[in-house]
């Protein structure tokens, strides 16, 4: 089945949650908690395919303001692919990242909607958690690994785009032949002025 995460389309595996789907494909989703459901970082807005997906469960509504539930808000922690079919989702940190480039003067309302939407679940979410149970050691190693998976996304990002690494090599070669060249040529002038003087 198909899942296309902000734009870019990627194969998953019926059962498998959506921010491992993310993560293994290194698409652009908040994991901070390493897929634990405390830190409500991998939001996401399901465009298209909400029925191929497991339903709302009461860890998520507890989460979950019921007016992001109507627009279409899922926790890609807490949600898994389960039917055939192609899904669109957009991560919460794609849209933040749109809204930057695109209309920057739009970022403090949006952070005020979401701080809200956030506000209004609190004592949900808090009731919620403390009635969790959790391995020490495997919370924080789930933490460590999306810190880590979260400075690749960063190194990626920082990295030029390349379609393939031996290209990459290559083109970097013949730019630096070509500025080698262009460096003898414009010194050589110089140079040669020099001499005569």
């Amino acid at each position: 089945m198909t899942i296309i995460i902000n734009g870019k389309s990627y194969e998953a595996e019926s059962g498998e949650r959506l921010i491992d789907v993310a993560r293994i494909n290194h698409a652009h989703i908040g994991y901070f908690c390493g897929g634990n459901g405390i830190c409500q970082t991998c939001y996401v807005t399901v465009k298209k395919g909400s029925e191929l997906l497991s339903p709302i469960s009461d860890s998520e509504k507890a989460l979950l303001s019921d007016t992001l539930i109507k627009e279409g808000t899922r926790m890609a922690c807490l949600t898994t692919v389960e039917k055939p079919g192609t899904i669109e989702i957009v991560s919460t940190v794609e849209q933040v990242k749109e809204l930057f480039e695109k209309n920057p003067l739009q970022l403090p309302g949006y952070a005020g909607k979401m701080g809200w939407e956030a506000l209004v679940k609190f004592p949900d979410t808090m009731q919620l958690q403390s009635t969790r149970s959790f391995d020490l050691w495997q919370l924080l190693s789930d933490i460590i690994g999306g810190i880590g998976s979260a400075l690749q996304l960063v190194v990626d990002a920082l990295q030029p785009a390349c379609p393939a690494k031996a290209e990459c090599k290559i083109i970097g070669h013949i730019d630096s032949a070509n500025t080698h060249s262009q460096l003898s040529e414009a010194t050589e002038p110089r140079a040669k002025q020099g001499a005569q003087a």
